[in-house]
């Protein structure tokens, strides 16, 4: 008798353990390693059955060393393994906290504040990373607890699945730490009803007929330790019964061709990438490789994590229509941690759309067109609309504005995350059950129109800028900029009479340019940001290749570029 399939909000371990009694054999989830630059890829999978069975051993070692509601710290590399360790924790109702191994360098701080931060009450890894973890704990003086290498663990009947203690949707599945400053991290609690909510939501916006299991696949590099890609390539997967592919984002890096060959490779494929990546993928991709594609399988590729430049979409599409890429697939998308991820998205059935907006207008906060005008400081690619949830835009006080005017984004949904670990003071939701993003954006025909970091925004003469429109206009303005390494921010003028704008970029690695080529490029860029956007350049800071500091998710970090500029930490070419 096939076994009744669980409720759609049922927590994830129903759901694999359904496609474990259900789908046994099938192809569950894949990690594809390249050893060297010439390896086409080697594949390991696992079925759904033999996940479950991972997982569960996971879970069984748990609950003899953790109690639930205890914290597990997952530090290890992208694979199957990450994958059993998650759910594992979650079928032994431990709060998993999805991290990284300590080999990834530049984030050693970040790592060593988040374990102090959740403190767990053990660690799980693999056993090539055992001894790396254990060095990092006794480098940085964290409490001793038990190291599990999950791949270790033998398979067996689990005593603790007799019990059958399922876990309650409002208990806490996992802690998604959001990436930002080393000294003050914050961990948003994703309940189990929170992820299986925006798993839904996903499926809901993304994927094909969950009834042929051949019909949807998902394929990532994002990490698994960040919210897009825990969600769109684990908890998406488990919840639709649909196959998931991994690469590890170092193996991306080294060469994006391995990601688009991996899309090709099965129907229906879905993935996700911040819109660095996609520019990426046209500057590191021989043209010629389009030929070899066959991107006609691609349903839908997320643009999201960072503002959607229209000029990336319009590179892509070029690069790669060759390939069959359709326009319609390319779906720019808006998420943050404490909604779990997914907000809004275009639907893979449109091309993406975008306005033109007037200077002056969105200075003061306004949506106004300037298509048939000179002038417009901004082309703002639509974001689409909600998916299983409410959006708003606020004014200061929290008053709902109007369609066309710009403000903070406010949510309200099942995928809210629950609050801030260790902070009952910082509450994500308003009595209404509104959560403010801290961001800025519009409401315009309904879809989601996003101008940036409400924190980020630089005032100056009392006009708002948006640092991502001065980054697109530097780097469009001067071929010695490498594209997506530059900040724009504000900073206290001399005379304490307000802001001024800086910019730091790095220059271009196969670039060394004679400090006369530097007075000119600085010389262009000051009359670029001064006719588009109507605000003076105080300083214009070039800084060799990989000098802007970044986050774990390659995106550009502005506050501390800030403070490092501040601090003087800027070594000039």
């Amino acid at each position: 008798m096939t076994p009744a399939r669980p409720p759609a909000d049922a927590p994830l371990t129903d759901h694999l353990r359904y496609w474990a009694r259900h789908r046994p054999q099938q192809r569950a989830f894949s990690h594809v390693d390249f050893p060297d630059t010439a390896s086409p890829g080697e594949h390991r999978t696992l079925g759904w059955r033999a996940l479950d069975a991972r997982a569960r051993s996971v879970a069984d070692r748990l609950v003899t060393l953790a109690a639930p509601g205890d914290r597990a710290a997952l530090l290890m590399p992208q694979g199957l393994d990450y994958v059993a360790a998650f759910l594992g924790c979650l079928y032994a109702r431990v709060i998993a906290v999805p991290l990284f191994s300590p080999r990834l360098p530049g984030h050693a701080g970040a790592l060593a504040a988040v374990l102090a931060d959740c403190e767990p009450g053990c660690l799980l890894t693999d056993s090539a990373t055992v001894i790396a973890v254990d060095t990092f704990v006794l480098d940085h003086a964290l409490p001793a607890v038990p190291v599990v290498p999950v791949d270790r663990l033998p398979l067996q009947r689990f005593a603790f699945d007799e019990v059958e203690s399922a876990p309650v949707p409002d208990d806490i599945a996992y802690l998604q730490y959001t990436s930002g400053s080393t000294r003050d991290p914050a961990g948003v609690m994703i309940s189990h009803a929170n992820v299986v909510a925006n798993a839904r939501q996903a499926i809901d916006a993304f994927a094909g007929d969950l009834d042929d299991p051949g019909a949807t696949t998902t394929v990532g590099w994002l990490p698994l330790f960040h919210d897009m890609g825990l969600v769109l390539s684990v908890a998406a997967p488990v919840l639709g019964g649909f196959p998931s592919v991994l690469m590890d984002p170092a193996a991306f890096l080294e060469n994006p061709g391995r990601w688009l060959r991996l899309l090709g490779a099965y129907d229906g494929t879905i993935s996700a990438a911040p819109n660095f990546a996609y520019d990426y993928c046209v500057a590191r991709t021989d043209p010629a490789l389009a030929d070899e594609l066959r991107l006609d399988r691609v349903r839908a590729l997320i643009n999201g994590g960072e503002p959607v430049r229209p000029g990336t979409i319009d590179r892509f599409r070029a690069a790669f229509a060759p390939a069959g890429l359709d326009p319609a697939a390319h779906c720019p998308a808006y998420g943050l941690s404490e909604a779990t991820v997914f907000v809004t998205a275009d639907a893979p059935t449109a091309e993406p759309t975008t306005v033109a907006c007037d200077a002056g207008a969105l200075a003061e906060g306004r949506i106004e067109s300037a298509q048939d005008r000179v002038g417009a400081a901004a082309v703002l690619v639509s974001c689409g609309a909600p998916v299983g949830q409410e959006v708003r835009i606020v004014d200061a006080e929290g008053a709902a504005l109007p369609q066309g005017r710009v403000g903070e984004i406010e949510l309200r949904g099942p995928n809210i995350g629950r609050g801030y670990w260790k902070r009952a003071d910082r509450a994500l939701r308003d009595p209404g059950g509104w959560l403010r993003t801290g961001d800025y954006g519009a409401l315009l025909d309904g879809r989601l129109l996003v101008t940036g970091r409400l924190k980020d925004v630089i005032i100056v003469d009392g006009r708002n800028h948006y640092p991502q429109d001065i980054e697109e206009t530097v780097q469009s303005a001067v071929d010695l900029v490498r594209r997506d390494r530059l900040a724009a921010f504000g900073v206290t003028r001399a005379d304490d009479t307000g802001e001024e704008l800086v910019v730091v970029a790095e220059h271009r690695r196969e670039i060394e340019p004679t400090e006369e080529e530097t007075r000119a490029r600085e010389r262009d860029v000051r009359a670029a940001v001064s006719a588009r956007h109507g605000v003076r350049l105080g300083a214009l800071l070039l800084v060799p290749p990989g000098s802007v500091p970044r986050t774990s998710s390659g995106k550009v970090a502005r506050a501390a570029c800030r403070a490092r500029f501040l601090d003087g930490g800027f070594d000039p070419w």
